[in-house]
């Protein structure tokens, strides 16, 4: 058999499979548009068509079957597009974020939600908390923390006074790029960034674009958007900013450290059911005694529970206050912790459940 029948073989073979597939896609598609059929005549006064733990117990299936040759991340992005667009037959989506256009906020909305959503970018984290409180946008997605330059106090200090819930988290790798008009890196004459940006490729920079003046901007978005606009200049910003932005890239990849990531949260106004495996954010405050933060965290040791993080901020009710914010593995509603909790209301002048949600899925 020669090349040509060869190739004509498989290609055969492809064209079965994308029909097959196609064939399947839509009825899940039916399928997803009978669920919305059958919760629009239940009696629930609060009808949740989206539902976050289910969503991640889905993906961790297709990642626990795979077997390859595509690995475990680029199987789940494919099955989380499917979701989104079935999804959104039941109902579209609107999703707030720290915007501008091109952040890497709309690049973890876009990876957790998939891209039949609605993306909204608003310029200020506590602006996102007031727009799905009032309603305007179904969830919101804000920067939490990033394993090189620690934790987002704002979006801290904002969970203080809002009533609403963590129902999700994306951790997302963070590539810089050197983005611009011109190809050749030695046409580039001023580099925009975000200061956290230029930090993070302080090195690379030193030993590629030495002398190269560096001008820090609000965000990356903001620094592609300007470069759209100046030949001689470049941006450091993500793969969504250039093509948002219509830059090429320059340079690929030019982070300091290659593991840099960052998690952020999806906010809503809903409770999130248990998962296969979950995560509960907490806000203590504790009487200021010698011991209390010992007699906050006591209860979780005692009943075996982990805890990832623990922060502490002022309060701002008064001079040398601090409140803590703490993750702990499990769920509100599983038993060990609900009974922790139950001890800890006990010893805390104040204990607030920020969310129990899905741990990240890849």
């Amino acid at each position: 058999m020669s090349e040509t029948e060869k190739l004509k073989v498989v290609r055969d073979r492809i064209d079965i499979l994308d029909e097959q597939i196609q064939k399947l896609i839509n009825e899940r598609a039916e399928c997803a548009m009978d669920v919305a059929r059958i919760k629009q005549t239940s009696d629930d006064e609060q009808i949740n068509f989206y539902r976050p733990e289910r969503e991640a117990d889905v993906l961790r299936r297709v990642q626990d079957r795979n077997k390859g040759p595509l690995d475990d991340e680029e199987i789940a992005r494919l099955f989380r597009e499917i979701m989104s667009a079935c999804l959104a037959l039941e109902q579209p989506m609107r999703i707030a974020y720290l915007g501008p256009a091109g952040t890497f906020t709309q690049a973890a909305a876009l990876k957790h939600f998939g891209h039949s959503v609605t993306t909204v970018p608003l310029m200020a984290i506590d602006e996102i908390f007031r727009d799905v409180e009032s309603g305007a946008s179904h969830y919101g997605v804000v920067p939490i923390e990033n394993s090189t330059e620690g934790v987002v106090n704002h979006t801290l200090d904002t969970f203080i006074n809002s009533p609403l819930k963590i129902c999700g988290e994306v951790e997302l790798r963070i590539h810089q790029n050197l983005l611009g008009q011109m190809i050749c890196i030695d046409q580039v004459k001023r580099i925009y960034s975000h200061q956290q940006s230029l930090a993070q490729c302080r090195e690379w920079l030193d030993a590629n674009l030495p002398g190269i003046s560096r001008i820090p901007v609000s965000s990356n978005a903001d620094a592609a958007s300007r470069v759209k606009n100046e030949a001689d200049s470049a941006a450091i910003a993500g793969e969504l900013a250039g093509e948002q932005y219509g830059l090429n890239v320059i340079a690929a990849n030019i982070e300091d450290k290659p593991d840099n990531t960052t998690r952020f949260l999806m906010i809503g106004r809903q409770t999130t059911m248990r998962s296969s495996r979950d995560k509960t954010s907490l806000l203590l405050s504790s009487r200021n005694l010698s011991g209390a933060l010992h007699s906050l965290l006591e209860p979780f040791a005692r009943h075996g529970i982990s805890m990832n993080r623990i922060e502490s901020r002022p309060s701002r009710r008064g001079m040398w206050d601090y409140v803590f914010f703490v993750d702990i593995e499990g769920h509100q509603d599983d038993p060990k912790v609900a009974k922790a909790l139950a001890e800890l209301e006990k010893e805390a002048v104040m204990v607030k459940v920020l969310g129990s949600y899905p741990c990240a899925v890849l």
